[in-house]
């Protein structure tokens, strides 16, 4: 969700950005590493002495949620998702659920009818719990599913879920390390679905 339909990247870094000072961590080399994972498992690897990951994750949760300036779709997101059939798509996200409807709500996107979020999972990502759960609730086989992902543990999850891996580069500053396929955003692709029901996607022109 966050880097991959919407841009929440301002808000996220504002409200980690505060906690991080208060922490006294080094901001700057902090931020980078909290995209795409559950804020309690952030935290928890941080292993602060004294901190209380729960408490803390819950803290910064409701500073997110409270905080939405900014917000926005990515480039033709909400025209891409409309595209696709009701029930052979959603979204696996490291937020909570509520944050998810909020941010998808400030973004003006749809809320999926399959959507996996922190609390459906015990293990976050780079573990493949997510996606496996995801497919699971879509029917499908994970060799089948195309993750569509912006950070490494992401990418990391959706390999080992033995999903097909497309990288959104939009929300970039510094190039991801990996070989799949990459586009900027859904501009740069158009999506065919057969009689069959299989969806293909192609370079625009």
């Amino acid at each position: 969700m966050d880097g991959t339909i919407l841009n929440s990247l301002a808000s996220a870094e504002r409200v980690w950005g505060r906690w991080a000072a208060e922490m006294g961590l080094d901001v700057e080399k902090f931020l980078p590493t909290m995209h795409g994972k559950r804020g309690i498992d952030t935290i928890t690897a941080l292993n602060l002495p004294g901190v209380d990951p729960v408490v803390e994750a819950e803290k910064i949760l409701r500073g997110e949620i409270e905080d939405v300036e900014g917000v926005v779709a990515l480039p033709g997101a909400a025209e891409f998702l409309a595209q696709l059939p009701e029930g052979q798509w959603g979204i696996v996200t490291s937020s909570p659920i509520e944050l998810a409807k909020v941010r998808l709500a400030a973004a003006g996107l749809p809320q999926p009818t399959m959507l996996v979020t922190a609390e459906d999972v015990t293990i976050g990502k780079p573990d493949p719990q997510g996606y496996l759960l995801g497919a699971k609730r879509l029917n499908a086989a994970p060799s089948d599913v195309l993750v569509f992902e912006d950070v490494l543990a992401g990418v990391r999850a959706g390999e080992a879920a033995g999903a097909d891996v497309m990288v959104i580069t939009a929300t970039h500053t510094h190039p991801l390390e990996t070989q799949h396929s990459r586009i900027v955003d859904y501009r740069q692709v158009l999506l065919d679905i057969g009689s069959d029901g299989r969806m293909t996607l192609r370079a625009a022109a």
